[in-house]
C-alpha cells in the first residue's frame, strides 16, 4: 500500500491571510495594540504553532500577555471566518484525493493544530473535502511536540501501518517540510500566499497546484 499526508491546514485551503487576519482581531480583543503586516507574518512562518509566535514577539517588543489566552481567542475568530469566508480546495487538492481512493493509496490529514480547528476548516471544505476523505486525521491532541519535530508523521505511520519509504507528503511552510524529512518521507512543498518564497530545500520538489499523476510518481519511486 501506499498513503499520501497532507500536512496542514492551508495544504488543503490556503487559509494563510484568513489566520493573519485572526491574530490581528484577536490582538485587539485583547487590548494590544499589534498589527502584524504580510512582511511581519511571513517572516514568522519559518517555524510551527501560533501560541508560540505570540509569546516570542512579545519577548521581542518586552512585553507579558498570556499568549495561550490569546492564541485560544485567535482560534475562535478563525474558526468563524473560516464559516464564512466561503473557502475553496486549493488546485488538484480534490482531485489528487479522488485519485488516491480509486488507486487504493491511503490518505492522511496530518497536522498539530487543534482538533477543532481540523473540525472547521473540513467542515468549510465538505463536501468536496471531509473528515471521510482521509483514513487518519492528526491534531494537537495526539502527540506533545509539533512541527518540526516528526512525532505526528510517526503518530500517523503507526495508524495507517505504513513505512515511509511508501509515502509522500504535502506540506504549505518549512518547518512541516523538516517534519516529513525527519521522518524520512518524501515530501512535495505547496507553499501558501504567505510562505511562498521560504526554504523548501528539504523537499522534493515545489509545486502551486498538485498534480495527482506526479505524486502517484513520487509514492512508487522509492524502493
Amino acid at each position: 500500500m501506499s498513503a499520501i499526508l497532507f500536512g496542514s491546514i492551508s495544504t488543503l485551503a490556503d487559509t494563510s491571510e484568513l489566520q493573519r487576519r485572526a491574530f490581528n482581531e484577536a490582538f485587539s480583543s485583547h487590548g494590544l495594540d499589534w498589527n502584524w503586516s504580510r512582511d511581519d507574518y511571513r517572516s514568522m512562518l519559518g517555524s510551527n504553532g501560533g501560541a508560540n509566535r505570540i509569546e516570542d514577539y512579545a519577548a521581542s517588543k518586552g512585553v507579558e500577555v498570556d499568549a495561550s489566552a490569546v492564541h485560544a481567542t485567535k482560534s475562535e475568530i478563525f474558526r468563524s471566518l473560516l464559516s464564512s469566508a466561503g473557502v475553496s480546495p486549493r488546485p488538484g487538492v480534490v482531485d489528487t484525493i479522488a485519485a488516491a481512493k480509486k488507486s487504493g493509496a491511503k490518505l492522511g490529514f496530518v497536522t498539530t493544530t487543534s482538533k477543532e480547528n481540523v473540525s472547521a476548516v473540513l467542515e468549510a471544505l465538505s463536501p468536496q473535502v471531509s473528515r471521510d476523505s482521509f483514513d487518519v486525521l492528526v491534531d494537537a491532541d495526539d502527540v506533545e511536540q509539533g512541527k518540526p519535530d516528526p512525532a505526528s508523521y510517526a503518530f500517523a505511520l503507526d495508524k495507517l501501518g505504513e513505512q515511509p519509504s511508501s509515502c509522500v507528503a504535502i506540506e504549505d511552510n518549512a518547518g512541516g517540510v523538516a517534519a516529513a524529512a525527519a521522518a524520512d518521507i518524501t515530501c512535495v512543498a505547496f507553499p501558501n500566499e504567505n510562505t511562498a518564497g521560504s526554504d523548501f530545500s528539504s523537499a522534493s520538489e515545489t509545486v502551486e497546484s498538485l498534480d495527482p499523476a506526479r505524486i502517484e510518481s513520487l509514492v512508487t519511486a522509492r524502493p
